[in-house]
């Protein structure tokens, strides 16, 4: 079920019941480590966040990528990493490109053509296929779907909210929904400044909800968003979400992750919430990668 209006939404979700039946956090991780990195000028054309003003160090960003790995596996979360290849050198944001439910892979269909080479990776479709995962392929279909970029998915209550933008097209939504076997995606415009729903908000170990109002075409969208998410929703300022705070990922019930760039944007009274809420923060230096207009969630593919 997909619905697009803020009413629409709020009466399924006092009508209908989204129990947590399913896992809130994924088993393990998948990442992609650079090689040759380099900022997209293809992709810049609708990612204001890109920094292409500065030649990118591909060996500080392979540095920060490692380091990302270590810091989530020294949590006790599995990291399973991929090399990467020449002919993709800003491949460093799986979560586009892959995603997981417990039983399938979804690979997505990414709007830009020199980013659309992500999808063509046997090395990564063979690991899961051997491991019991069905293969939902829609790279070869006529639909743009930008995964977890454009989806940020509740997984306990299988709700999806998905940020309509160039990254994603209708028939993307109606691929998504039915891939990730959610119950109800509610479906929204962003600002058109906007390039990915992760950058404006994140739902955390389905408990918790982090969200920028500014980035909504709508103010009445991200005021529905929070009562699903009643006294768990932190309400982020400009600075926080400029410096990708948005972009996080709570990957246990307790551990959250985030770039240091945005935890050094985080405001006390932010801090202070998420730590009342349970949550440790754990800030990985990614600086050099943020330069390609992503973070830290946009490298975290999960595995469920």
């Amino acid at each position: 079920m997909i619905v697009n209006r803020p009413e629409d939404f709020l009466a399924k979700l006092s009508s209908e019941a989204f129990p947590a039946t399913g896992p809130a956090c994924a088993k393990a991780v998948m990442l992609v480590e650079p090689v040759d990195f380099i900022v997209n000028p293809e992709s810049a054309i609708d990612n204001h966040y890109m920094d292409l003003d500065h030649v990118a160090n591909s060996k500080r960003a392979l540095d920060q990528a490692r380091g990302l790995a270590g810091l989530i596996s020294g949590q006790g979360i599995e990291v399973v990493s991929f090399p990467g290849r020449r002919e993709t050198p800003d491949a460093v944001f799986p979560n586009n490109v892959f995603a997981t439910t417990r039983d399938r892979l979804i690979v997505g269909r990414m709007l830009r053509p020199s980013r659309q080479l992500e999808a063509d990776r046997p090395d990564i479709r063979d690991y899961f296929q051997s491991r019991g995962y069905r293969e939902i392929d829609l790279s070869q279909r006529d639909l743009v779907a930008e995964l977890t970029g454009t989806l940020i998915v509740d997984s306990a209550r299988r709700i999806g909210f998905c940020g309509m933008t160039g990254r994603v097209n209708q028939a993307g939504l109606e691929a998504m929904n039915e891939a990730f076997d959610l119950k109800m995606t509610f479906s929204f415009d962003l600002r058109p400044e906007e390039y990915h729903t992760n950058v404006i908000m994140m739902v955390l170990a389905s408990r918790a909800c982090v969200i920028y109002p500014g980035g909504f075409s709508d103010p009445a969208v991200p005021a529905a968003i929070a009562r699903a998410y009643p006294g768990r929703t932190l309400v982020l300022d400009t600075a926080e979400q400029a410096a990708f705070a948005a972009n996080c990922i709570a990957l246990t019930e307790k551990d959250l992750f985030m770039s240091q760039t945005g935890l050094d944007a985080l405001r006390e009274s932010s801090r202070r919430t998420l730590g009342d809420w349970g949550f440790t923060i754990h800030g990985a230096a990614l600086d050099e990668i943020e330069k390609a207009g992503g973070s830290l969630r946009c490298m975290v593919a999960e595995i469920f």
